[in-house]
């Protein structure tokens, strides 16, 4: 009889351990726990692309704690120079002008808002050429 009760035991052992827990389950705790980590200060990434280079990166935007200190690590992170664009300016003879998109989709220069107002409304920046960003300091 020993023997019929070690063959009953390991089936229900099968049956427990198969689809448990729910894949759709733990993928929806795992989005919800990222998310709240987001939202707690862990970080900001945001995609950063140039105008003719062929990759993207990515940056923490809750490492710089100022516009200069942002524009400085870009200039390192992609070999250009990025002019004083902000406040409208002008670009001050760069080639480059940053610019982000904000909520709502809009497209801005960097440095047309308050740096904490930026913080929390840059979904993506770009990098573009400046003879392009021109039309976005007028409004």
């Amino acid at each position: 009889m020993s023997g019929s009760d070690d063959q009953d035991s390991p089936p229900p052992a099968k049956e427990q351990v198969v689809g448990w827990p729910p894949i759709r389950s733990y993928r929806k705790n795992c989005l919800q726990s990222s998310k709240r980590n987001e939202v707690e200060g862990m970080g900001m990434y945001v995609k950063v692309s140039v105008d003719g280079a062929p990759y993207l990166r990515k940056i923490d935007l809750k490492v710089y704690g100022s516009y200069p200190q942002l524009l400085k690590a870009l200039e390192n992170m992609f070999k250009l120079t990025i002019g004083a664009y902000s406040k409208r300016e002008g670009d001050n003879g760069s080639d480059y002008a940053p610019t982000y998109e904000d909520k709502d989709g809009d497209w801005m220069l960097v440095g047309d808002v308050p740096w904490e107002m930026f913080i929390s409304s840059c979904k993506r920046l770009r990098i573009m050429k400046g003879s392009e960003a021109r039309g976005l300091g007028c409004v």
